[in-house]
C-alpha cells in the first residue's frame, strides 16, 4: 500500500527537493502539489530539473485524502494555512517552517507537533501525528553538540561559525541572493540573534538538565548554492580520544550521521541526507566540524526521513543519495 502524499507551497526549493526524491520513493504516491502562484502549470516548468521525470501539474488545493501533507511555506504561513484549511485528524503533517518548532508553539489546533530531529527524538517521531521539521543551521549545530549535552559536558559557552549556500534564503528574489551580489562575496547576517538558536537551546536542554551556557552563533552567507559547513568549539576537559569515542558511541545507530576520522568538506554531503562530523582538540578547545546539505538533511531529506519513521519504514527508504564530488 502506498503513502499518499500532498505538498503545499510546491514552487519553492524545499518542495522541489521533496518532489525530486519522492518520485523515486517506492512506497509513495504523489498526490496534489499545491501552488497558489503556479496552479495549472506543469511542475517541470518551475522545477526544470524534473523535465522528463514527471508530467504532473500544480494543483490549486489538496485532494483531502492525503496520508501525509508536507507544508513548504514561509515562516508564519504554515499556521495561517492550517487556520484557514484545517486538515483531517487522520492526516499527518510535516511542517518545514519554524512555526511549531519551539515547545511554546508545539500545540496547535488539537495537534501536538513533535520536533523532528531523528537523532534526538526517534521514538517520539515514530508515535507522532505531526512533525516540526528542524531548521537547517539548527540541524548542523545540534548534531555537533548533542553527544556533549548527553554526557553533561556543555559547561562553558559555545562558539559557532557556520556558512550556508544561497538556497538557504529561499527562492524569493532579494539583493543578497542576486548573482552579482553573491558571487565572489561573503557576509554575515543575524549575528548572535538567528532564529534557530531557540530550537538548539531546547534540544540541548532536553539532554542536559540545568543547561546554563550561551551559544554565540555567527551565520555566514556563502558564494555557493547549497550546503552548510559549521565550526563549533567550546572548552572541554575531554581528551580528543575520549571525545571521538563519545561521538561515535552516540551516533553508532544513526542512519545518516557519521563521525569521520579524517577532516571533512562540503562536497562530501551535498545532494545527500548525510551529516558528517569531525572532532579535534586544540589546547582546551574541543572543535567539532559539521557538514550537511541545507536542502536535504537540513530540510526535505530529513522531512522524508521523518515520514519514513511515521509510517514504520526503514528511515533510509528513498534516501540512498550519493554526493557528487567532482
Amino acid at each position: 500500500m502506498k503513502i499518499k502524499v500532498g505538498i503545499v507551497g510546491g514552487a519553492g526549493y524545499t518542495a522541489g527537493e521533496l518532489i525530486r526524491i519522492l518520485l523515486h520513493h517506492e512506497f509513495v504516491e504523489l498526490g496534489a502539489i499545491v501552488s497558489s502562484s503556479s496552479a495549472g502549470n506543469a511542475i517541470s516548468s518551475v522545477h526544470d530539473d524534473l523535465v522528463g521525470e514527471t508530467d504532473m501539474v500544480f494543483a490549486a488545493e489538496l485532494a483531502g485524502d492525503e496520508d501525509v501533507v508536507f507544508l513548504c511555506l514561509g515562516h508564519g504561513n504554515s499556521r495561517a494555512f492550517l487556520e484557514k484549511t484545517p486538515l483531517p485528524e487522520t492526516t499527518h503533517i510535516i511542517d518545514l517552517s519554524n512555526d511549531f518548532r519551539l515547545e511554546a508553539d508545539a500545540e496547535f489546533g488539537g495537534r501536538e507537533f513533535v520536533y523532528g530531529l531523528p537523532e534526538l527524538n526517534k521514538s517520539r517521531i515514530q508515535q507522532a501525528q505531526s512533525i516540526a521539521n528542524p531548521g537547517c543551521f539548527a540541524t548542523a549545530i545540534q548534531l555537533a553538540l548533542l553527544p556533549l549535552a548527553q554526557a553533561g559536558k556543555l559547561t562553558e559557552d559555545v562558539h559557532v561559525s557556520a556558512i550556508t549556500g544561497s538556497t538557504g534564503a529561499g527562492q524569493s528574489l532579494s539583493e543578497t541572493v542576486h548573482f552579482s551580489w553573491r558571487t565572489n562575496n561573503v557576509s554575515i547576517y543575524k549575528p548572535f540573534t538567528h532564529q534557530h538558536l531557540g530550537e538548539i537551546g531546547e534540544s540541548l536542554g532536553q539532554l542536559q538538565s540545568k543547561l546554563d551556557v550561551d551559544i554565540h552563533f555567527i551565520p555566514y552567507r556563502g558564494n555557493f548554492t547549497r550546503g552548510i559547513f559549521a565550526s563549533v568549539y567550546t572548552p572541554s576537559d575531554l581528551s580528543v580520544e575520549e571525545a571521538r569515542e563519545l561521538y561515535k558511541k552516540f551516533y553508532a545507530e544513526a542512519s545518516f550521521t557519521t563521525v569521520s576520522d579524517a577532516e571533512i568538506h562540503l562536497k562530501q554531503v551535498v545532494n545527500t541526507n548525510k551529516c558528517l562530523l569531525h572532532v579535534q582538540k586544540f589546547g582546551k578547545q574541543l572543535l567539532i566540524t559539521s557538514a550537511i546539505d541545507n536542502l536535504v538533511k537540513g530540510a526535505s531529506g530529513q522531512a522524508i526521513q521523518n515520514m519514513n519513521l511515521l509510517f514504520g519504514l526503514p528511515e533510509t527508504t528513498g534516501l540512498g543519495l550519493k554526493a557528487v564530488s567532482f
